[in-house]
């Protein structure tokens, strides 16, 4: 739906730093960039971005592609949304014909529920803005609460009518389904089959995902009734899970890294209040414990993280437990206790940006003698609440992962506790310990059940039927020479009797072609595939055409060509003899240098594995005839097959010589 110019200005135009930025703090490493890696846990950075690449790479998990493939993992969206995406960003018009009804059924679940979503939102704002009672009770309430105009269009605030089906009947109307209204939680739908709206007589705080996309609303009641829940939040969905997302983030993202620091607070108002002070580096939990999610959401950004608290004890105690959590991610947690009576909406309201952040500077201090100070209170002189406050106050401390900073809370708990420093490291060093064992033997378990499948596997398939191309055993001669397609597949590697070149592509498509080479991996398969159907295309780059490619396998392979290494013997070019018989060290020829050696080398290195493979497989077959006692002259033809195979291989094993390949 988008056409290949415009994909192409897409991919021009965007900076993968920039891109990536939106969700990843980085910073400078040499040439490239780095930072936590936001698509599995980890507490150093391994995801590494390259700005003269335009790619990102993770050494942990193994993820790579470019800008729009970042996109498209962590957003969960297609090429083409995600397309979109970077496109808005960079301000690049996209102009798509309209979809026919037949076309707009076959968009999948999540995006219909995006577009849903994103309706709504224009709509609850409209209702605020020029609806008689939007006007007077929605806009009334946010500005009794002193909210600016400006601060409620970016966040885009709206009401919804008191009404019982005013937004059902307008979206269907729309020619929205009645399926995703439902499936956003937007509607309910009765025994009858009608629907009414879920936020019906509600001001509405929509839920922005980091690259704004509305994903959830938030309603609070105007009128006050027993029955009626001050607050009605979206149900969770396939694209709405609350547990992973933290109201604000949006909008806080830069100025979390700018500031290296989060404010987390606990409800939508005490978010905008601080926006409108000037202080945007906020996100609020909304009112749920903290999670796992959550706050691997924030470490992307930043290590630092201060917690607002607005007096109540109750409310105290209950989050706190879920504190743990950040420590236990190895942030550096900061607590907050505003005066009796204040909140954070109540509190920024009088302050401007640099009174308010002077007073949390003067006034925050450490999340563990928070605790301690908090539990010491609560404890009194009774002993044994005593001991129950100690035992809570090392459990916290155990699960800091960095050594020193559990050493310096160590000692600072030591004197607010009274208590001796080696009763506490005993304590600590115990709960780790037992936390190892419950690993080891959760590992061990596991490690058992891999290995008795592997066992069985490999019973399963001595009387199977095995394919010559075995995946891991010519997987590093494969990647080899897909490497050099990659990298240098356009460039010539010889010039024909003819007067005609031959590329390096070109000359491996034909050493597979004459053996009929086809790999057991589908991936490789379809890497040669594309690069031959496209290889005589106009200015045809190897590594920019799948490095860019739609299909994000090929991407990902692509990238991880790109960033593998291999290299010739270590020792083969660094040192030569001199006519003197002095060995001097001398500069090594890089891959573009030796293409001509290097590349009919690696097609021989694979057909040699090949062909190792190759008989390995003849010998298990022979070895089975003999043992079932089979026909003798299918035994006799076997070992005539096996001659004949290793003859092949002892004259390759000459063109070969001493020097290999060693993959680093």
């Amino acid at each position: 739906m988008i056409d290949s110019a415009t994909i192409a200005r897409i991919m021009d135009t965007a900076r993968i730093e920039e891109v990536v930025s939106d969700y990843v703090s980085l910073k400078k490493r040499g040439v490239n960039l780095i930072g936590l890696c936001p698509f599995h846990d980890e507490k150093t950075g391994s995801f590494t971005v390259s700005p003269a690449k335009g790619i990102f790479k993770c050494f942990g998990c193994g993820k790579g592609g470019n800008a729009v493939h970042f996109i498209m993992e962590i957003e969960q969206v297609s090429f083409t949304e995600a397309l979109k995406i970077v496109a808005k960003k960079y301000n690049i018009e996209i102009r798509e014909r309209e979809l026919s009804s037949e076309e707009l059924a076959q968009q999948n679940d999540r995006e219909s529920m995006y577009i849903v979503n994103s309706y709504a939102q224009k709509y609850f704002t409209q209702q605020l803005k020029e609806h008689p009672d939007g006007k007077i009770i929605g806009l009334g309430y946010f500005h009794e609460r002193g909210f600016r105009d400006d601060i409620i269009e970016k966040f885009q605030l709206g009401y919804s009518l008191d009404q019982r089906d005013a937004f059902a009947q307008a979206a269907l109307k729309a020619g929205y389904k009645k399926e995703y209204l439902v499936k956003t939680g937007l509607c309910m739908q009765q025994d009858n089959g009608q629907l009414t709206d879920r936020f019906r007589g509600r001001v509405i705080f929509p839920v922005h995902t980091l690259s704004g996309k509305v994903v959830a609303f938030g309603g609070r009641v105007l009128k006050k009734t027993e029955k009626t829940a001050k607050y009605v939040n979206s149900p969770e969905s396939e694209i709405y899970h609350k547990s992973n997302e933290l109201y604000g983030i949006y909008f806080a993202k830069h100025a979390i890294v700018k500031k290296d620091c989060c404010y987390l607070v606990e409800g939508y108002t005490d978010v905008i209040s601080m926006h409108q002070a000037g202080i945007e580096n906020v996100v609020a939990s909304s009112g749920t414990s903290l999670t796992t999610g959550q706050i691997k959401l924030i470490h992307r950004f930043t290590n630092n993280v201060t917690i607002l608290y607005d007096g109540d004890a109750a409310g105290i105690k209950a989050s706190i437990r879920g504190i743990d959590l950040l420590l236990e991610e190895g942030l550096n947690i900061k607590v907050l206790l505003l005066p009796d009576g204040e909140d954070p909406d109540s509190f920024s309201r009088k302050q401007n940006a640099s009174e308010f952040i002077s007073y949390v500077e003067a006034h925050q201090t450490d999340f563990i003698r928070f605790k301690t100070n908090l539990l010491l209170d609560e404890a009194g002189n009774d002993p044994i609440k005593r001991a129950g406050l100690i035992q809570d106050v090392v459990r916290s401390i155990a699960i800091i992962p960095n050594n020193i900073v559990r050493q310096v809370y160590i000692k600072d708990c030591s004197t607010l506790l009274d208590i001796n420093e080696e009763v506490l490291v005993n304590a600590i060093n115990k709960i780790n310990r037992q936390k190892k064992e419950e690993q080891n033997k959760a590992q061990h378990q596991t490690l058992s059940t891999t290995e008795n499948k592997t066992a069985q596997d490999s019973a399963n398939s001595v009387n199977s039927e095995t394919s010559l191309l075995s995946g891991s055993v010519v997987d590093t001669e494969t990647r080899n020479l897909l490497k050099v397609m990659v990298r240098y597949g356009e460039r010539t590697l010889f010039s024909l009797e003819d007067g005609s070149n031959q590329t390096v592509g070109e000359f491996i498509l034909q050493e597979l072609g004459i053996d009929h080479i086809v790999f057991e991996n589908p991936l490789y398969n379809e890497f040669i595939e594309e690069y031959r159907q496209h290889q005589h295309d106009t200015d045809f780059i190897a590594e920019k055409f799948f490095k860019f490619h739609p299909n994000s396998a090929l991407s990902q392979l692509a990238i991880n060509l790109i960033t593998e290494k291999y290299t010739l013997s270590k020792i083969h070019y660094r040192f030569q003899v001199s006519e003197n018989a002095k060995i001097k060290e001398v500069e090594i020829p890089t891959d573009a240098d030796r293409l001509y050696e290097l590349v009919p080398r690696l097609i021989l290195e694979l057909k040699n594995s090949l062909l190792e493979e190759h008989i390995r497989q003849t010998v298990l077959k022979l070895k089975h005839a003999c043992e079932q006692k089979e026909d003798m002259s299918k035994i006799k033809e076997l070992m005539d097959y096996c001659d004949a195979l290793n003859t092949i291989k002892r004259d390759l094993a000459k063109s070969l010589g001493d020097r290999v390949i060693n993959k680093l």
